[in-house]
């Protein structure tokens, strides 16, 4: 999925709502665990509940690779179960050299055949290159992340310039709004306009609204861009709205919530 079928589909829909995948077997609704695939039944019904209120879905590779083979073989199905008009978005935070980075882009984007995948860029070009090489696919850089952690390293200054600012002002010159992307977290959204001035027109993924006190309208406020340039991420808050067995019918119910504050947000620009 190239930029202009990222923004077309954002305009069809009215809504950037990225939809988050963590889905941890302990948390499912219980009834669920008397199917095969337990993880993969929870998934399709949220797919199938969210669909037409959302432009993409991010899968929290960890929580089926903690699950060992199974794990890899539910998010396989759930890969492949994603429809066409939503990004596909691997969560994985890959950030080695190499031969390596090569393995994991090939994994991620042959083999799994994913849309997008989060890298770290610590090492430099190195780790983030060989997912560039990829047509139609996104390498999504962690530019500012929303955990309080961040504080540790991200606002530390070099030359006046916070190292957020360097690793986004750097990268930016790797690869094109076409095929990067930067992770800015929800809860840094007086840092927005900042990271606008670095790269005014690239698709930022934005996790942290909802359950870790995001807003969506100062992100908005601060973000968007003319072809809207953002993808808003709601992962908890979506999916595990009930535990019961209405869950799906109440993770539409909150992902309309936010679609309809995007449509509202979006006519300020489409």
């Amino acid at each position: 999925m190239n930029y202009q079928q990222l923004f077309d589909n954002i305009r069809k829909k009215n809504s950037f709502l990225c939809v988050g995948l963590d889905t941890d077997i302990n948390r499912i609704p219980k009834h669920l665990l008397n199917f095969e695939d337990p993880i993969f039944e929870f998934n399709k019904k949220i797919i199938d509940a969210t669909a037409d209120l959302c432009v993409a879905y991010k899968p929290n590779i960890a929580f089926y690779e903690s699950l060992g083979e199974s794990g890899w073989a539910s998010l396989r199905k759930t890969l492949e179960y994603i429809p066409d008009d939503c990004l596909s978005l691997a969560d994985a935070k890959r950030g080695d050299i190499g031969n390596t980075a090569r393995m994991y882009a090939d994994a991620f984007f042959n083999k799994l055949n994913c849309d997008a995948v989060t890298v770290a860029p610590y090492m430099g070009i190195d780790s983030v290159q060989p997912f560039l090489e990829f047509e139609n696919k996104w390498t999504v850089i962690l530019g500012l992340t929303s955990n309080k952690g961040s504080q540790d390293f991200q606002f530390l200054k070099s030359s006046e310039k916070e190292l957020y600012k360097h690793v986004i002002s750097v990268s930016s010159q790797w690869g094109t709004k076409e095929n990067t992307m930067y992770v800015v977290g929800a809860t840094h959204p007086e840092y927005f306009d900042n990271i606008r001035q670095i790269v005014p027109d690239h698709f930022l993924l934005v996790p942290g609204v909802g359950a870790q006190g995001g807003s969506l309208e100062k992100v908005a406020k601060h973000g968007l861009n003319q072809h809207c340039g953002l993808l808003v991420n709601s992962s908890r808050g979506i999916i595990y709205k009930s535990s019961g067995e209405d869950f799906s019918d109440a993770s539409r119910e909150a992902a309309k919530v936010l679609q309809i504050q995007m449509s509202e947000l979006l006519k300020k620009i489409v």
